[in-house]
């Protein structure tokens, strides 16, 4: 007799392995197998990696081929050992049993004689074994048939399995190729469960096909309308108790493949044992794994149309393993969010007339080595000791070539796990709204890698990616597009948009590469793209999508914000959905949109040497012809600040002090323009070099120890004062989409490099900016003031020439009168020094 292992309540597994797993001889102690896949971390144009996943020898060969395999061997064993399955005793079975071949010893009552035992149809057995059964529940389990109930279990490289009903024992018989059965002359099917021997002990697991489906109609239904906004509650791995048992439900959507598996860590990555059933015309296949919980590794064994197979990771996986491992984690949140406060009060002011300053974060970078938990110890204190509003997350979905900085996604809906878990990125989500800061993350719809293992030809046909090559080819990254004319396409993007703001608490998506999904011949040239249905080279499918996204995004998630990077005039990024523009769209639907235009004319301007900046003027004021068309977010962001375009104060001109001073000049132009601000991490302390993904910033420069230090903490101080003033002024932000909140006072001081203009609150308050990109001294710089504020005694309360950041110190007077002589066509004026290439505010004494 056997030894039985011992049960745990509820089905539940040992702590540290699952029955199953136990069954196999896993343990937490044992590594996955390699065949798990890995993915290198070298580029290669197309894929997030340099060469395919590793994987088990098997994978690639195909269902005829394994069928001939499969049939050899059991012509060997037939020939060899006495066909069990053709055995007519139960008493020859048992003895067989003893032998280690068809049975363990019996273990309470033994069943009575029952029928003979008969195999499966031909053709069902060949598809069960070979993966391409769309309906293995049908031949696996109990199910009534003449004389009794028939038990079929499949169990490969198992040496014996029983049945235990009750107090009762039934032996099952060996049909070979791991299939063993019986029929017991019962009157109804039973609870049960089975007693499965491998190498080792005798293991009790319940069977996964004696299970109804643990996934509703109404979710099917959902999800073949395209129409269901929390997908990652019904697709994807899902700890559970079905049945009264614990354990995982597993479903993926693959509605081309002949046959889907499940393999897993505890299987060796043999798929073999766990084929998933076909739920109808959604598409969508599913499988209950009892005993399988929290931690276990896993993918997807698809079987594809010609009969090859490919194991695949989990497109809706909500946990993956460390790259260069590919597998998917099945995961579970226990997390207790402390952000009561925030969430309750984010959406009290609309965006748009709230203060909005944003330091954009390169998380494994930031702090080389450093995990979610240890960056939630420094990244909330350190933005908002420097006056942040908000951070922005370069993409934090798992991606395996950490080379593409999150751009390459494969992973949707899970947080990258270099640094850590899912509740360990919650737990940076919480740690920065306990401290006041939101956090906008990036989010990238528009493309995936050609990774065998993740997305592309999911199922064997393209799925994710349009049939034609000329819509599914992204000729800038060597990627692929998604298919956003397909429902449940856009329905697995527009459900990971909200999974993100729900699950994660995230305020804010900014969107990246909008443009290249909103034009059909982006970097294309002409033949290589297929027009709409109107001839246009408007994609009217992503146009749908994007507004399908944010329309939902706004209802279900009060508060946040979505952000378009989108390069081109496109009319409407950021007007509502219902109303349509003069070229016959409806607005896209987003909150705030990147300017740009802006950020590369205003770059270009402060590139040139100040004698030859007054030809080049407009660069600088231009932009206030379009300011107020969208609602913008001016950009200075990690685009910006590599590949030979130089960190931002070494786009400026001059020597050192002349480059810092530029660099807090524009940064004061920045913060004072209509628009809300973005700063990537870095530039806030001037950094000389590119930025690295590798090595971060270059924190070195503001340790007290570097003798330069000073330069740098200056300007980071100026950055602190910047957010300071901005936030404690509604001037500033009130009405950045309200052109009534801002006049110019002289834009066309070329021969100065000079502009000066009012903001206006609300109330009517005024900010008077005046920003001065020549390196000399101006006195008596001279400036209308408007009629309405004729009377006002004006202070400095921003000066980026002040000493204590790096700054010359020319003085500004600090009580300025509005005096009745007339400039700039207005009657009344008031004159100050000019410091020399600084940025000057000034505002009403109070």
């Amino acid at each position: 007799m056997s030894p039985r292992s011992e049960e745990t309540p509820n089905g539940r597994a040992p702590k540290g392995a699952t029955p199953e797993a136990a069954a196999r001889g896993y343990d937490v102690s044992t590594p996955h197998p390699a065949a798990s896949g890995t993915a290198p971390q070298s580029p290669e144009r197309g894929t997030s990696t340099s060469r395919t996943a590793d994987r088990p020898a098997a994978e690639d060969t195909t269902v005829a081929k394994v069928a001939e395999e499969a049939k050899k061997a059991k012509e060997t064993k037939e020939a060899k050992d006495a066909p069990s399955t053709k055995s007519t005793k139960s008493a020859e079975a048992a003895k067989a049993g003893k032998n280690g071949k068809n049975g363990a010893g019996a273990q309470g009552k033994t069943a009575p004689s029952r029928p003979q035992a008969t195999g499966l149809d031909p053709g069902e057995r060949w598809r069960l074994l070979n993966g391409a059964h769309h309906d293995p529940h049908a031949l696996l389990g109990a199910h009534r048939e003449p004389g009794g109930v028939r038990f079929r279990v499949l169990r490969p490289f198992a040496r014996c399995v029983a049945v235990l009903v009750d107090d009762r024992r039934i032996e099952l018989d060996a049909e070979g190729d791991g299939l063993f059965s019986a029929l017991a002359p019962l009157a109804d099917v039973p609870e049960y469960r089975l007693a499965v021997v491998y190498d080792g002990p005798e293991q009790v697991v319940d069977d996964p096909y004696r299970f109804l489906p643990a996934l509703g109609e109404l979710d099917l239904h959902l999800i073949r309308e395209g129409r269901h906004e929390e997908l990652w509650k019904a697709l994807g791995s899902q700890p559970m108790t079905h049945g009264g048992v614990a354990g995982t439900r597993f479903a993926v959507w693959a509605p081309n493949a002949q046959g889907v598996r499940v393999a897993a860590d505890f299987t060796f990555w043999d798929g073999s044992a766990f084929p998933m059933r076909s739920l109808g015309a959604s598409g969508v296949w599913e499988l209950f794994l009892p005993g399988v919980g929290p931690g276990t590794a896993y993918k997807f064994e698809i079987t594809r149309r010609d009969g090859s197979r490919q194991l695949k990771a989990d497109p809706m996986a909500r946990a993956a393993e460390v790259p260069p491992n590919t597998a998917s984690i099945v995961t579970e949140s226990d997390y207790s969010w402390r952000d009561e406060e925030w969430m309750a009060h984010r959406g009290d002011v609309p965006v748009h007339r709230a203060p909005f300053s944003v330091y954009e974060v390169h998380l494994p970078s930031w702090r080389p080595g450093v995990g979610y938990r240890e960056l939630a110890e420094q990244l909330p204190a350190y933005v908002k000791d420097l006056g942040f509003t908000h951070v922005e997350l370069m993409p934090v979905a798992g991606h395996p070539f950490s080379g593409s900085w999150g751009y390459q996604v494969t992973s949707y809906y899970a947080p990258m796990p270099r640094l850590g878990t899912p509740d360990d990125f919650r737990y940076l989500v919480d740690a920065l709204h306990r401290a006041g800061i939101g956090v906008i993350m990036d989010w990238v719809p528009a493309h995936f890698p050609k990774d065998d293992w993740a997305l592309a030809r999911f199922d064997g046909e393209p799925l994710y990616e349009p049939g034609d090559p000329r819509r599914a080819e992204h000729p800038d990254w060597g990627t692929l597009e998604f298919d956003f004319g397909r429902t449940e396409v856009r329905n697995f993007l527009v459900a990971n948009a909200v999974y993100w703001c729900e699950e994660f608490h995230i305020d804010g998506l900014r969107v990246d590469a909008v443009a290249s999904m909103l034009y059909l011949d982006y970097s294309r040239e002409g033949g290589d793209w297929l027009p709409n249905v109107y001839g246009g080279r408007e994609n009217l499918d992503a146009v749908a999508f994007l507004q399908e996204m944010n329309a939902t995004v706004y209802r279900r998630c009060p508060g946040v914000v979505t952000i378009a990077e989108e390069s081109t005039a496109w009319d409407g990024v950021t007007r509502a959905t219902h109303l349509v523009g003069h070229t016959g769209f409806g607005g896209l639907g987003f909150g705030l949109k990147w300017n740009m235009g802006w950020m590369h004319d205003s770059l270009g301007y402060v590139a040139h040497e100040p004698v030859h900046r007054k030809y080049h003027h407009n660069e600088m004021t231009f932009s206030m012809v379009y300011a107020y068309s969208e609602n913008y977010v001016l950009p200075i962001s990690h685009d910006e600040v590599v590949h030979g375009k130089q960190a931002l104060v070494s786009k400026m001109p001059g020597d050192w002090w002349q480059q810092r001073a530029n660099h807090r000049a524009y940064l004061g132009f920045m913060w004072a323009h209509p628009g809300k601000q973005l700063l990537f991490m870095g530039q806030e302390f001037a950094q000389g070099g590119e930025w690295s993904h590798e090595s971060g910033p270059d924190w070195w420069l503001v340790d007290p120890a570097y003798s330069a230090a000073g330069d740098h903490r200056g300007v980071r101080d100026l950055v602190r004062e910047l957010n300071t003033v901005y936030t404690a002024t509604p001037a500033l932000w009130q009405r950045d989409t309200d052109q009534g909140g801002f006049e110019w006072i002289d834009g066309g001081a070329a021969e100065d490099n000079a502009f000066s203009f009012l903001r206006y609150g609300t109330d009517g308050k005024p900010l008077l900016c005046v920003s001065h990109f020549s390196p000399v001294v101006r006195q008596d710089y001279r400036l209308g003031i408007p009629e309405s504020l004729a009377h006002t005694v004006w202070t400095p309360v921003l000066n980026t020439d002040d000493e204590r950041f790096g700054g010359s110190g020319v003085p500004v007077d600090g009580a300025l009168k509005t005096e009745p002589t007339p400039w700039h066509g207005r009657r009344h004026s008031i004159g100050l020094t000019l410091p020399p290439l600084a940025t000057v505010w000034l505002a009403p004494l109070a």
